[in-house]
C-alpha cells in the first residue's frame, strides 16, 4: 500500500490501493475516491468496543475500504489545522493516543478505548481520561492539532505539559496528572488546576494547539443570536 500525505494548514492523506488491499476508519472519515472500492460497516470488535470508541471521540460504526481492482485510490481528510503522522505499529512499537486522533488505517491495527488507571485522575486530567490505544501490525494515521514535537525520555526522566498539548506516546511511557502549586498560579496563571506528567523511558510527541483553548477563542468572536 501506497500514501501520500499532502497539504498544509489542513492536510490530507491518499491511498494508491491494489486489488484486495483495504483501510478503515471512523463512519464519514472518508473524503473521495475512485470508482472501483467497496464499502462495508461494521462496529469492528463489537457493539461494547465500539460504544468505548464513541467515548474517545469517535464513531460506533467503522467503515472499511475495499480496492476491486489495481490502482484504485481513496482520500481521507483531517478535521482540524493541523498535522496528520503516520505510525507504524507492531509488537515492540505500541502507542497511546489523544482522544479523537485517530484517522485511519490498515486492517492489521487494534484500536481500543483505554481509561487511565484512576478516575478521579483522568477526570481532573481533562483529556487524559479516555484515550486510544494502537496496537497490532500495521501503520495508522494520525490526525493531530498544529505542529508536532517528538521527545525521546529516558527512564525516570519526565515532562509536564499542558493536557491539551499531549499528541500521543509510547505505551512504555507512564502517565500521571499533577496539581499546579500555589493559589495564585491555579488562579491567575492561566494554565488551570492541573498538568499532565509524563514518564520515560520512551517517546512522547506534543502538539502546538490545544484545541479546547482554539475552540474557546474562537468562540467569543461567534455572535450571539438575538433574543426576541
Amino acid at each position: 500500500m501506497q500514501y501520500n500525505i499532502f497539504g498544509n494548514t489542513m492536510p490530507a492523506v491518499e491511498f494508491a490501493l491494489n486489488k484486495g488491499e483495504a483501510i478503515y476508519t471512523q463512519a464519514g472519515g472518508m473524503s473521495w475516491m475512485s470508482d472501483n472500492i467497496s464499502m462495508t460497516t461494521n462496529t469492528k470488535g463489537g457493539i461494547f468496543k465500539g460504544l468505548a470508541r464513541v467515548f474517545s471521540g469517535d464513531s460506533l460504526f467503522m467503515a472499511t475500504y475495499t480496492a476491486d481492482k489495481d490502482n484504485e485510490s481513496i482520500t481521507f481528510a483531517s478535521t482540524t489545522p493541523g498535522e496528520i503522522k503516520p505510525v507504524v505499529i507492531d509488537s515492540m512499537h505500541e502507542y497511546i493516543a489523544q482522544k479523537g486522533a485517530f484517522l485511519c488505517a490498515e486492517e492489521g491495527v487494534n484500536l481500543k478505548t483505554v481509561f487511565t488507571k484512576s478516575f478521579m485522575r483522568g477526570l481532573v486530567g481533562g483529556e487524559g481520561f479516555i484515550l486510544q490505544e494502537l496496537t497490532g501490525e500495521g501503520t495508522a494515521f494520525l490526525e493531530l492539532d498544529g505542529s508536532l514535537k517528538e521527545i525521546d525520555l529516558a527512564p525516570g526522566e519526565r515532562i509536564k505539559v499542558d493536557t491539551g498539548n499531549v499528541a500521543f506516546f509510547e505505551k512504555s511511557v507512564g502517565y500521571s496528572v499533577e496539581v499546579v502549586k500555589g493559589f495564585k498560579n491555579i488562579m491567575f496563571g492561566g494554565e488551570g488546576m492541573f498538568l499532565t506528567v509524563l514518564t520515560g523511558p520512551g517517546k512522547v510527541w506534543l502538539q502546538t494547539v490545544n484545541i479546547r483553548e482554539l475552540a474557546a477563542r474562537i468562540g467569543k468572536y461567534i455572535p450571539m443570536p438575538e433574543s426576541h
